[in-house]
């Protein structure tokens, strides 16, 4: 499993040249692991072929489209769960000490609730931990899917995978909200389209990278060390 949420995590990040020259290799990883049915890892398979094949240029440009302009899209989750209610901070707070419970101490700019680092924390938990972690957002996960779906997108098959992870079956209610959000999505993207656009990645100094982001990197590098051996 945990292989595969790194997996996942690399897959929701913004596209690099060492994903895309990684990608098939990622692939047979997943499939090695097995964490998750044959059927969810053949539903990855336009991703990973997406990924290794498209210009680097159009990659970026399509993952930026879709996650960066689309607030019914967003990578964190805090976003679909209190929106800009004023539980959103302490949610924050409390997630943020989370990772403090585990040894962990994020530094940079981003924050705890955003996907890629979320599952990059999950991978280091013991499995039933893991799950227990994912099934809470998981009603998230299946409203996402649902939306990628809709638009084609072959990133729906990463929160099709999550939410079999979580193995938990989402709030009925809280699943509906989401879906309800759906309906006035529009209106939400041109909120973020009239909001100041902050163009480029936020950066984190290498020099300081230690607790939760040094692991995540590490953990990272580990993977594609552990493939390309």
């Amino acid at each position: 499993m945990r292989r595969t949420l790194r997996t996942l995590a690399l897959l929701l990040g913004y596209p690099s040249a060492e994903l895309q020259a990684e990608a098939r290799a990622l692939r047979e990883a997943v499939a090695a692991e097995r964490a998750l049915p044959a059927a969810r890892i053949a539903a990855l398979d336009p991703l990973f072929d997406a990924l290794s094949t498209s210009d680097l240029l159009d990659a970026q440009a399509a993952y930026s489209e879709l996650f960066d302009r689309s607030r019914h899209l967003a990578l964190h989750l805090f976003e679909h769960v209190h929106g800009d209610g004023r539980e959103r901070g302490q949610a924050m707070i409390d997630l943020g000490q989370l990772y403090i419970d585990h040894g962990f101490v994020m530094t940079g700019n981003e924050l705890p609730d955003y996907l890629p680092l979320f599952l990059e924390f999950a991978s280091c938990l013991p499995p039933a931990e893991a799950r227990d972690l994912l099934a809470q957002p998981v009603h998230v996960f299946v409203a996402l899917e649902e939306r990628l779906q809709r638009q084609d997108s072959p990133y729906a098959a990463v929160f099709g995978a999550l939410a079999v992870l979580a193995g938990a079956t989402p709030d009925a209610e809280a699943l509906a909200e989401l879906r309800a959000r759906q309906a006035g999505a529009k209106t939400l993207d041109e909120e973020w389209e009239d909001a100041p656009v902050s163009f480029g990645k936020p950066t984190l100094d290498a020099k300081q990278a230690t607790g939760v982001v040094a692991r995540i990197r590490a953990a990272q590098q580990s993977v594609m060390a552990a493939i390309k051996g």
